[in-house]
């Protein structure tokens, strides 16, 4: 069982289980997949009333979406603590052209030439770590969610928004795969 969990799924495998999952969570309990959401009620919970975004009654939609967080924070925990944290499977071509940008680190969960504390002493660290961040967080919040809620909740309920928003998410990153990350090394 231990090998299941800890190895990566095919993507036949995964995909449908992901994709079972939304109409599970909407049939079962009226529920949408999603973080960004959850992240936005976390903050109004924590520093109500400073910020005109967070100033709504996060009690009433945020109890189920906090609950997801912990669960998946919580889920987390567990499963490092039992499988352990190995590395994430890297593609040979990716990694011979990260290379050529001058990442070496292919270890852990993400690469600690890009992300790590001692990245952020450096320029190219900043621009990543809290520069990625901040365009994260500000293009979830104007796309009205983020990429697992519009690319799996929303496109499986059929959303022009949603499609459009994904098309946005996976043209950024591309554009910041070869224009931002080769300046940033």
């Amino acid at each position: 069982m231990r090998d299941i969990l800890s190895s990566s799924w095919p993507w036949y495998v995964s995909g449908p289980l992901i994709g079972l999952f939304v109409p599970a969570l909407l049939l079962f309990g009226n529920r949408q997949f999603g973080i960004s959401s959850n992240l936005r009620h976390l903050c109004a919970a924590v520093a109500p009333g400073r910020v005109e975004f967070f100033r709504y009654d996060w009690r009433q939609a945020g109890k189920w979406n906090l609950t997801f967080l912990a669960g998946i924070v919580v889920g987390g925990i567990i499963a490092a603590r039992l499988i352990g944290i190995g590395d994430v499977a890297i593609g040979a071509d990716t990694k011979a052209a990260l290379a050529e940008l001058g990442v070496r680190s292919f270890g852990g969960l993400a690469p600690s030439d890009l992300f790590s504390w001692s990245s952020l002493q450096t320029i190219p660290g900043v621009v990543a770590i809290v520069g990625g961040g901040f365009l994260v967080g500000f293009g979830s919040a104007y796309a009205g969610g983020c990429t697992s809620g519009h690319a799996i909740a929303g496109l499986a309920a059929f959303e022009r928004a949603s499609l459009l928003a994904s098309v946005a998410f996976f043209a950024g990153g591309i554009a910041c795969t070869y224009t931002i990350l080769p300046l940033l090394f």
